[in-house]
């Protein structure tokens, strides 16, 4: 039974609540429902969503994981990313999985939802954790191949924890940027140096498209500066050993001289999800120094026809069985031709958000209003993924790590994969 007081809150909150029903057909990745449906199955859920929890798994490699956030530069052509890295066994502090109150605004906001929805889905869902060391030195004595990391729209730099910190566990470096091209549900950066000493932040939430505006140029743009981003990371984490250090401007108490001949350069790759998976290809596209990719459930529309043949580097498809369809599928195969190495494998019955943190809550608001649930478990999804990126990463940055041992997942021989795709794209 839930205290009075609560119960009351939360019947008040819904009264607050409104959604907007909207079509996205097959170009984008949430799913909604109408909002009576919500409304009584928010209100008959409410004891599991208030004792429901997220549980992210631990990394599964030997390193144990740290975790910080960087932010380099002022104003909105900033930088800003969540970096996850093996650690020094230093005493454990958990990282907090969502660190603003804004964030949860701007994800009602994309859901088109009443912005008080925020508030409700802070009060159960703010404290949550990721099991990363917040600050802890990073552990030295060798170097370390570096992934960026592109979230998906209506998405943040902070909820991809179980792939960032799986990877760091098996000794990668993984910057997670978070965009400011207004795909992202929310971010913040300063004006200054008086702001960022100040802690006065300007936050910029997500970009509804106004009637009339088109939404193809729109993503177009987006994913173009999206890539830009992704490589101007890449020269900030790069040039800690410049002869003028980059400062991080949130004054956290991560030393930057600890990434000074930790990074191997020449094992660099990128990855993303959805939207963050388009990034990948324009930014394999636009910046050689990105030597494979790994496109987890990508939304191909942002891209250019032009862009798909015209990168040579090794790019791998990580598919989910209910996201994909024809138009998609067909695009994605345009990246392929004689002499490039491109792999594709679908997870039978995982859901386009399976990839991410949310998806793992044991019972959820959420749940109700997008679907984060397959018929496959969220954290057999994760598994599949990271083991099979592993493999992949091994392969085309000539490491030495072991994971050939899932080179098999790679051609989708397993039980839970599809080898290419379920979708038949030869027929209308």
């Amino acid at each position: 039974m839930l205290p009075p007081k609560l119960h009351a809150f939360f019947c008040l909150c819904s009264c607050f609540a409104l959604v907007h029903t909207f079509d996205w057909q097959d170009l984008n990745p949430v799913t909604h429902i109408k909002s009576s449906a919500w409304v009584s199955k928010i209100q008959a859920q409410m004891g599991a969503a208030l004792f429901g929890q997220i549980k992210i798994p631990r990394g599964s490699g030997p390193y144990s994981v740290g975790c910080t956030d960087l932010m380099f530069e002022y104003t909105n052509k900033s930088t800003f990313l969540r970096l996850y890295y093996p650690s020094q066994d230093d005493e454990y502090v958990e990282t907090l999985l969502i660190p603003n109150e804004e964030y949860f605004f701007g994800t009602s906001k994309y859901l088109g939802m009443h912005w008080f929805m925020g508030k409700i889905l802070n009060f159960f869902y703010g404290s949550l954790t990721t099991p990363a060391n917040w600050n802890a030195r990073l552990r030295t004595g060798e170097k370390y191949p570096l992934i960026v990391f592109s979230h998906g729209i209506g998405a943040f730099r902070t909820i991809y924890s179980a792939i960032g910190i799986d990877l760091a566990s098996h000794g990668f470096i993984v910057a997670a940027v978070e965009h400011r091209d207004q795909s992202a549900s929310a971010t913040y950066y300063f004006n200054d140096q008086y702001a960022a000493e100040t802690m006065n932040k300007t936050w910029l939430y997500f970009k509804t498209l106004k009637q009339g505006e088109d939404e193809e140029t729109l993503r177009n743009e987006q994913v173009q500066q999206r890539a830009k981003e992704c490589s101007q990371a890449l020269n900030y984490i790069l040039c800690t050993d410049c002869k003028k250090p980059m400062k991080n401007v949130l004054d956290i108490e991560f030393d930057l001289k600890q990434l000074t001949d930790s990074i191997d350069r020449n094992k660099i790759a990128i990855m993303g999800h959805s939207f963050g998976a388009a990034t990948t290809i324009q930014a394999l596209h636009d910046d050689q120094r990105f030597r494979c990719g790994i496109a987890v459930d990508a939304w191909m529309f942002p891209l250019r026809e032009e862009v798909l043949s015209r990168f040579s580097q090794p790019l791998f498809f990580i598919n989910a069985e209910h996201f994909q369809y024809r138009a998609n599928i067909i695009k994605m195969k345009k990246c392929y031709s004689p002499g490039k190495e491109r792999k594709m494998i679908t997870i039978r019955g995982a859901v386009h958000l399976n990839f991410v943190d949310i998806s793992l809550l044991k019972a959820t608001i959420l749940g109700y209003i997008v679907t984060l649930k397959g018929e496959i478990d969220a954290k057999v999804v994760i598994d599949l993924n990271n083991k099979a990126s592993l493999a992949f990463l091994q392969k085309h940055l000539e490491l030495q790590k072991g994971f050939d041992q899932w080179d098999y997942l790679i051609e989708g021989e397993d039980d839970n994969l599809i080898p290419g795709t379920n979708i038949d794209t030869t027929n209308h």
